[in-house]
């Protein structure tokens, strides 16, 4: 038992004697080291190398492979929602980022070039016969018939609440109203109410008053303002009456609102730069300025409206002809094309046209420059398609934009009549005066 102690009492010394030393260390190296109290300097870290980062990004690819894709929305409504998302996102983008009139194909030539195939898109006034730039027309022709009181006050006050004001649907209502009221006095000549209107009428304020040149039209018509009392009311009231004069002749009222009714819009037409060039084998390439693909701030609305049409379509099943109606659909994107027809001799005959106008306006502006004009002919597209002049295809739906060569090519009986009498088939079948101003195709 005193052995068992003495062996406890040796561990117990051996643990607190601290910690053991070599043999073969000297004294001074036994001594502690002392800590030192200063805390160590952090180095800064390195970025990570070029090899790395291109390591790293691998391996983001390879998980992103690795995780299962997200399904797309399956039922109809989940499908329009979607889509309508997507049509309110481009239309916040083409609002915010893009002005109207930038939407278009890249890399278009800059106006001006002189290698252009036509300078721009130009339309005619009706009015003045002045050739107009599309940012020139609207305020010419509001111009133009300002300048038309001064000779036919009638005319010029149809023409312009006709074209100054531009909801459709509101100039109707304002002239069938005009139409009623003129229509009153000529029913009942003898009336003195039909011939005064109040001007604080709600329906004169709600459906006349709020369009431009209707009080223009009642004063040259023959109505007069003046204040009138009103039965029941202190104050008199404004009305247009009308003279003793205009009510002596019910025939004029009539030609009058007869003239509002039919009138249309006064619009500037596309100018078609009709251009001859001599045979060149460079006929198929068109360098064509930016109004070709310029979409207006009312195009690019037009565009969303057929966008946003298609929401509907997407939960429909469609055929073979309803998908390819859809597909030249989206050619509709391009609003002018410029056409060129390769005359028998190889002469070049060019013109702009709206893209959306019928073929048969590409056979009347041939036929105008023909000098036998009577003769038939045809118009052959690439790859040969016959163009028929009867067909109801617009150019876009015929592939013809924004720019396309076409053929010239002589009715068979016609060409064979041609050669029956000697004549070169291939001779120049232009009006003089257009061969006179042919140019070169640079």
């Amino acid at each position: 038992m005193k052995k068992f102690f003495q062996e406890i009492k040796a561990d117990i010394k051996f643990k607190s004697a601290g910690p053991g030393q070599k043999l073969t260390e000297s004294v001074g190296e036994r001594a502690p080291k002392e800590k030192p109290n200063q805390p160590a300097v952090r180095q800064p870290r390195q970025g990570p190398t070029n090899e790395a980062q291109m390591a790293a990004a691998a391996a983001l690819a390879r998980l992103e492979q690795k995780q299962p894709k997200a399904r797309g929305p399956t039922s109809q409504e989940s499908i329009r929602n979607q889509v309508r998302k997507e049509l309110r996102a481009e239309a916040t983008v083409s609002g915010s980022t893009e002005a109207p009139g930038t939407n278009m194909v890249p890399k278009p030539r800059e106006e001006g070039s002189a290698h252009l195939a036509v300078p721009g898109v130009c339309f005619t006034c009706p009015l003045t016969g002045a050739t107009l730039r599309k940012d020139q027309r609207d305020a010419h022709i509001k111009e133009a018939i300002l300048s038309h009181f001064s000779t036919d006050p009638v005319a010029a006050s149809i023409m312009k609440i006709h074209t100054f004001n531009r909801d459709r649907d509101k100039v109707k209502l304002g002239v069938d109203t005009i139409a009623k009221y003129l229509d009153n006095i000529c029913l009942h000549p003898e009336e003195e109410k039909y011939r005064k209107i109040k001007l604080q009428n709600k329906v004169f304020q709600e459906r006349i008053n709020c369009l431009e040149g209707t009080h223009e039209f009642f004063e040259a018509i023959g109505f007069q303002k003046a204040l009138l009392p009103v039965p029941d009311q202190e104050s008199p009231e404004e009305f247009y009456v009308l003279s003793e004069a205009a009510v002596a002749e019910p025939q004029s009222l009539q030609r009058h609102k007869d003239q509002l009714l039919v009138a249309e819009p006064v619009r500037a037409t596309l100018a078609r730069q009709r251009r001859v060039f001599r045979p060149s084998p460079m006929a198929s390439q068109f360098d064509l300025p930016g109004d070709f693909f310029n979409l207006t701030a009312e195009e690019i609305k037009r565009e969303q409206r057929l966008r946003s049409e298609a929401v509907e379509r997407l939960s429909v099943l469609r055929t073979k002809a309803m998908r390819e109606r859809e597909e030249q659909r989206e050619l509709r994107k391009y609003t002018y094309t410029l056409l060129r027809v390769r005359l028998p001799d190889g002469c070049l005959l060019q013109g702009t046209f709206y893209a959306r106008e019928r073929v048969g306006a590409l056979y009347a502006f041939v036929r105008e420059a023909l000098q036998s004009d009577w003769l038939p002919f045809d118009l052959l597209a690439s790859g040969g398609q016959k163009l028929s002049e009867e067909d109801s295809l617009a150019f876009n739906e015929c592939g013809l934009v924004p720019s396309a060569l076409l053929t010239f090519s002589w009715d068979a009986a016609v060409l064979d009549d041609i050669r029956a009498a000697g004549a070169e088939p291939n001779s120049s079948i232009l009006k003089p005066e257009l061969l006179a101003a042919i140019e070169k195709l640079s």
